[in-house]
């Protein structure tokens, strides 16, 4: 099957394009795609703590892993300020449908990202700050 091609432009689904600079380095192997996976993967049960190792102990062996490394990390901590800002906002009810909606965001961008990396491409979160560059 083939990627679906991107919007035209101004159309109603450009709010859903990627922001941020690409991954522009070589293809990875197949063993950087089974650990760029894993940085997604982890990210889903341990939070940051898993992604960062991995980001921490392979960051200067591959540019594929330096960077989708560093988009998980911005996504997670997309994820704990939207909860943290969610919290007061609890108190007249708008809170419990950020904080649940961006659990569930969380839950299927991140799988989406796992398949991706595990392809070998290079994903962007598409509401993710940019903190790590």
């Amino acid at each position: 099957m083939s990627e679906t091609p991107p919007p035209p432009a101004g159309s109603p689904l450009d709010y859903m394009k990627p922001t941020g600079k690409g991954y522009a380095g070589p293809a990875p192997t197949k063993e950087e795609s089974n650990m760029g996976m894993l940085i997604f993967i982890l990210s889903l049960v341990t939070g940051f703590i898993g992604p960062l190792i991995i980001w921490l102990l392979k960051k200067d062996q591959s540019q594929y892993l330096n960077d989708q490394g560093k988009e998980s990390l911005n996504w997670i901590i997309t994820v704990i300020l939207v909860m943290i800002i969610s919290i007061p906002l609890m108190f007249i009810l708008i809170g419990f449908i950020t904080y649940f909606g961006i659990l569930i965001a969380h839950l299927v961008l991140t799988i989406i990202a796992a398949i991706k990396a595990n392809k070998g491409i290079a994903y962007r979160y598409p509401f993710a700050l940019r903190l790590l560059k």
